[in-house]
């Protein structure tokens, strides 16, 4: 038993820390893998075994849309890309992408997706990527007020 799992009896449990963190703020509020589910269990099932498929996920915070997106991909494309490897590379560097709302999220998100930080450090599950944003971007920008809130994030002046 790995040290990230608890035993209780003849039942072991995993925590899935993308469950257990809180929010940053009241303009920045994390999805919990359940409710993922539950939104991608809206989409039609073919979709997950499409290669050409692309995903977006244009505010992504924890990364756990892409996460999840992945993880049923993976399952999906098993017999068009046999290969792990080869289909975790395909996945990654070819159907999701994330826009990060700010530089810990890109981490955050970076970390969930690619098991690293940087997308192309020796700790990452993807063997392509030659910069270490991968898919998941973000670009500082200044605020730009529009009264009491910026145009661009919405963020408050105070």
């Amino acid at each position: 038993m790995s040290s990230s799992q608890l035993n209780f009896g003849t039942k072991s449990y995993n925590p899935d820390v993308l469950s257990c963190l809180a929010n940053l703020s009241n303009d920045e509020v994390f999805t919990s893998p359940q409710l993922a589910n539950r939104v991608l269990d809206l989409l039609p099932q073919e979709v997950w075994h499409d290669s050409s498929t692309t995903f977006l996920d244009p505010f992504t915070k924890t990364g756990v849309f892409l996460r999840e997106i992945t993880r049923r991909l993976l399952k999906g494309l098993e017999d068009e890309i046999p290969d792990l490897q080869k289909r975790i590379d395909h996945i990654l560097n070819y159907q999701v992408w994330g826009i990060a709302i700010t530089e810990l999220t890109a981490l955050l998100s970076r970390r969930t997706l690619y098991c690293s930080k940087k997308a192309n450090s020796k700790y990452s599950i993807d063997d392509m990527f030659d910069t270490p944003d991968g898919h998941i971007h973000y670009k500082a920008i200044e605020h730009m007020w529009a009264g009491d809130r910026c145009v661009y994030c919405g963020a408050k002046r105070d």
